[in-house]
């Protein structure tokens, strides 16, 4: 757990852990930088970015905690007497309520809402089932909510501005190709392939031939290129020219029958009339008209 904290990098671990942001207030009992309030006196994180929470994994948390209580302790912030707010770890807290726990052992710290939301973003990217999209938003609410420079949030976060720059660009990407890639359809690779091309069309073209062919990101590079092509390439819609003589006789049966008429035929060899009717009484009517011809 320490290498994790440390990744976090040394302005948000002070925050979270450093005794000088402690304001542990007379109603808690200090456990060396660490007090144990009432679950009940914790709200929930306004900014909490998470917004789904496993719960297979959750009730194996809850089994954990019964056994062997709360390892790591929740982080909060005091927003008056005797009440706090949740900074991170509502998953442990969700748990810990379901544990049948009263109290919960808090880091009590000093931070203001813009604080608040930088902590919960960047504790929620170091959780192991992030989804590469989902990263790339925290990253990007991180850069316009928190007025961070690429720069300054990669030395927070201990990653490079290009690994960040890449997860941003994802966000570019058509709607279809996130939600493969939040699937698991595809790979980071294979979007990262597709972000080379300008023309959406061609992305999302390019996709349906990966899902259909379960192309390696090897060969999307190729295709990309122009090196490879499809095994089974798409088809495209042609237009089949009616013959002049049955759009004569599908105007002069719609002016006849009040309706419209259209005739579908291959390469006029056989095929079919179409006669459309609203209702009973239209039905009756084209009915009586051709009994008289």
């Amino acid at each position: 757990m320490a290498a994790k904290r440390q990744a976090l990098g040394k302005g948000l671990n002070a925050l979270l852990t450093d005794s000088s942001t402690d304001i542990t207030g007379r109603n808690t009992v200090p456990l060396k930088n660490i007090s144990e309030i009432a679950i009940n006196d914790i709200e929930a994180n306004p900014f909490q970015p998470r917004e789904k929470f496993e719960e297979e994994k959750l009730d194996e948390l809850v089994e954990s905690i019964k056994i062997h209580g709360i390892i790591q302790p929740v982080t909060v912030r005091k927003i008056g007497y005797g009440k706090y707010q949740l900074i991170s770890g509502e998953r442990r807290t969700r748990a810990s309520i379901r544990a049948g726990l009263k109290n919960i052992p808090v880091y009590v710290r000093v931070a203001d809402d813009q604080q608040m939301l930088e902590m919960s973003l960047i504790e929620n990217i170091h959780r192991e089932d992030l989804n590469p999209i989902e990263i790339g938003i925290s990253y990007k609410r991180l850069v316009d909510e928190c007025n961070l420079k690429q720069e300054d949030l990669a030395s927070r976060i201990g990653k490079n501005r290009s690994t960040i720059n890449n997860f941003l660009r994802l966000l570019k990407l058509p709607d279809e190709i996130q939600i493969a890639l939040q699937t698991k359809k595809i790979t980071v690779g294979h979007a990262r392939s597709l972000i080379t091309i300008d023309d959406k069309n061609r992305q999302l073209e390019i996709l349906k031939i990966i899902l259909l062919e379960k192309l390696s990101v090897r060969e999307v590079e190729e295709m990309v290129k122009g090196k490879k092509t499809s095994k089974r390439p798409i088809k495209k819609k042609t237009t089949v020219k009616k013959f002049e003589r049955f759009i004569e006789i599908e105007n002069d049966l719609s002016k006849k029958f009040d309706t419209k008429v259209r005739i579908k035929s291959k390469q006029g060899v056989k095929g079919d009339i179409l006669i459309h009717f609203k209702n009973k009484k239209e039905f009756e009517i084209i009915a009586s008209l051709l009994n008289k011809t």
